[in-house]
């Protein structure tokens, strides 16, 4: 976001002594929970403090509600994905189940992988997941997204490709 000459920028504090109510009862609202709505207005005014970026006056509630509205979709997605793995634990014997700290972790690398296909078109990520999740082949993705094989091919390949950025190239 670049500053026009006529916008204010607004100091940290001033935004956060002036917004953070209403930030906060704007995720209860949204999340159903005071604890949790607490947590993402202050992980929303972090992610602020770490942007090297000066913050308009011109709508600083808008920017705030964006910001906070991608955490929240982080939050409900990670809700899912644990929600999802202790119902799969729950079908293990008792004899089998891990550690709690066994439990975190793959939670940790759930999300981490939930967060790198996030990245990726929706039928580029059905297809990498039928390939390499489903152990099907080339033909049997693209007969059932109702592709051709070659189609179905590129999509793999293009989701590892993708893979391989997020997770072994530099950053900037």
């Amino acid at each position: 976001m670049s500053l026009h000459e006529t916008d204010s920028i607004i100091p940290l504090d001033v935004l956060y002594g002036t917004h953070r109510g209403w930030l906060h009862a704007w995720l209860r609202r949204t999340v159903g929970c005071s604890q949790q709505a607490a947590d993402l207005a202050q992980d929303t005014f972090v992610r602020l403090l770490v942007r090297d970026q000066p913050i308009s006056g011109r709508a600083p509630r808008a920017l705030l509600a964006r910001i906070a509205g991608g955490l929240v979709i982080d939050h409900w997605r990670r809700d899912a994905l644990e929600r999802a793995y202790l119902d799969a634990l729950a079908l293990l014997p008792e004899a089998n189940y891990p550690s709690p700290e066994v439990r975190h972790e793959a939670l940790q690398c759930l999300e981490r992988i939930a967060q790198i296909l996030d990245g990726l078109k929706p039928a580029v990520r059905e297809a990498f997941l039928l390939y390499q999740l489903g152990g099907m082949t080339h033909a049997q993705v693209a007969q059932q997204l109702d592709i051709s094989s070659r189609t179905a091919e590129r999509y793999v390949a293009s989701a590892l490709l993708h893979c391989y950025h997020v997770c072994f190239e530099p950053l900037p």
